[in-house]
Parts: structure tokens; sequence; C-alpha cells
């Protein structure tokens, strides 16, 4: 999955939590599966592409170091 792709998912994801919780309210059990969904996505974002990040950047400045 791009991206791109995992970040529509995560909006997507948000506005129907948002909507379930303005209709249901926030521990309704639409609400957490939809906030447990949602973490996941955010989850997965952080580890494809934060964690990755942070760790080319490490590898860059430990090598420019030297």
């Amino acid at each position: 999955m791009s991206k791109q792709e995992l970040l529509d998912r995560i909006e997507k994801k948000r506005a129907q939590l948002i909507d379930i919780a303005a209709v249901n309210g926030l521990n309704s059990p639409l609400a957490i599966k939809y906030s447990q969904e949602l973490d996941s996505l955010l989850n997965h974002y952080n580890r494809k592409f934060i964690k990755a990040s942070s760790i080319s950047k490490s590898l860059a400045a430990k090598h420019a170091a030297h």
C-alpha cells in the first residue's frame, strides 16, 4: 500500500469515527471498533513511514560524522 493510499484510508476511518461518535457516543461499541481500526492504521503508518524515515536519518547522520 502506498503512503497516499494509507493516508486516504486513515482520513476515511477518522471521518467515520467522528460521525459514529457524534451519533452514538464515544463509548459505543461501533465507535470503539472504529477507534481501534484507526489506531491500527496509524500504527501501520508509523511503522512503515515514520520509523523507517527516522532510522534512515540516523544512519545518514552517523555516516556523515565519520
